[in-house]
Parts: structure tokens; C-alpha cells; sequence
């Protein structure tokens, strides 16, 4: 298992076409992955569960995964929500 702490960087909350790309990279993955928020644990490869996190800028979530590719997982996806998805190669 391998987990990294993250404060979203993004400047509006993750939400629509956004969304849709991060659980479109994260299914790209092997790996299961959670996002938690407090007590609040959630499948980051399902779309309505992601957005009922209400995931916004400044807020701390943790990123957890286990499997093969579970650090390139965690390390991607951690640099998506601190970039906003800016980066053209974090898109599937």
C-alpha cells in the first residue's frame, strides 16, 4: 500500500470535464485507489464518488493505493489535483 497526503491546488472544485479526466486516469491504473477526507473514504475511480467529496481548492485529502502500480499511481494522480490537470500529459 502506498498513500501521499495532498492539498488541492486547484482554484475551483473538481467538478465535470475535469472530473472525468482524473477518473479516466485513475482507471488507467491497476492499482485500487481511495481518496479520503477525514473519515470519509472513497473510490477515486468512480466518478459520482469523487464528486461527492466536494474535493475543492485548499482542502487535504490523502490518496491511497495498493497493487502493481501503486506509487505511479498515487504520485500522478497527487500531481493532477496540485496542478489542476494542466499538465496535457496526465490525460489519458
Amino acid at each position: 500500500m502506498y498513500s501521499k497526503d495532498v492539498i488541492i491546488l486547484r482554484n475551483y472544485p473538481l467538478r465535470k470535464k475535469p472530473d472525468v479526466s482524473f477518473i479516466q486516469k485513475a482507471n488507467s491504473y491497476r492499482s485500487s485507489l481511495r481518496i479520503e477526507n477525514g473519515e470519509r473514504s472513497v473510490n477515486a475511480k468512480s466518478l459520482l464518488a469523487v464528486l461527492s467529496m466536494g474535493l475543492c481548492a485548499g482542502m487535504e485529502v490523502t490518496l491511497t493505493a495498493e497493487g502493481d502500480d501503486e506509487q505511479e499511481a498515487v504520485e500522478t494522480l497527487a500531481a493532477w489535483m496540485q496542478n489542476g490537470g494542466a499538465d496535457p500529459n496526465l490525460y489519458p
